[in-house]
């Protein structure tokens, strides 16, 4: 037996039948969701200067940051100078993201950029386990000038590169990072959602502070880190 509280119980054709009602709507969001990938796809761009962020092995252009391909993700990791342990929400949020290599079969790289300090950010991508490649903005104005600043939040920017030339064509931030995320799509199918505060949820539904069930950057290192 359980304390918690729980959806009713009810014959199968009732569970259908509530099932197909909510369908339209599912249907209706993915169709919605598609408009909006259409309208995405229409966006002008604006040209970038020719950056130069620092990696692994030394300074790099943002146009062979690419590897080859033509289209870039780059998730924007927040970066608290002098700390240990770096956002939560960040560190666990890139962690999913263990086999981006699926994106080359449609001219695509996935990485992240930070602004801390290249040997840094490398320590800590080991720390806890993150399978991403990592750049560093410190010494560059480009976290800045695409909306990632020192001090700043973070952000999904997408860039698409003809030659050397480099040019931003999506930005992103907040909830807006949550469509590019399989862990929320998996959590908000589970019966109690995410068990926030915030959440519309039925009477006697498990429910905690928001944020309160998230991984911790420590719990992402002893899970996937070194």
């Amino acid at each position: 037996m359980t304390s918690t509280a729980l959806p009713p119980i009810v014959d199968a054709e009732t569970w259908r039948r509530e099932l197909d009602a909510l369908r339209v709507r599912e249907k209706a969001a993915t169709r919605e969701l598609d408009a909006i990938a259409a309208q995405r796809r229409r966006l002008p761009m604006v040209q970038l200067p020719d950056y130069v962020l620092e990696g692994a092995d030394g300074p790099i252009r943002l146009a062979d940051i690419f590897d080859g391909h033509s289209q870039l993700i780059v998730y924007n990791h927040m970066w608290f100078p002098g700390e240990e342990w770096q956002c939560p929400g960040c560190t666990g949020y890139t962690a999913q993201f263990t086999r981006p290599e699926f994106l080359a079969n449609y001219d695509a790289r996935f990485v992240v950029v930070t602004q801390g300090p290249i040997d840094e950010a490398l320590a800590y991508r080991r720390r806890v386990g993150n399978k991403l490649p990592w750049y560093s903005t410190a010494n560059s104005p480009f976290g800045a000038d695409v909306d990632a600043p020192p001090g700043g939040g973070f952000a999904v920017n997408v860039f698409l590169r003809d030659g050397d030339t480099v040019y931003r064509t999506w930005h992103t931030n907040g909830r807006g990072t949550e469509q590019l995320s399989h862990a929320f799509a998996l959590i908000d199918a589970l019966p109690y959602g995410r068990q926030e505060v915030w959440q519309d949820s039925p009477e006697g539904w498990p429910q905690s502070p928001t944020y309160s069930r998230w991984a911790g950057s420590q719990d992402i290192a002893k899970l996937y880190g070194e």
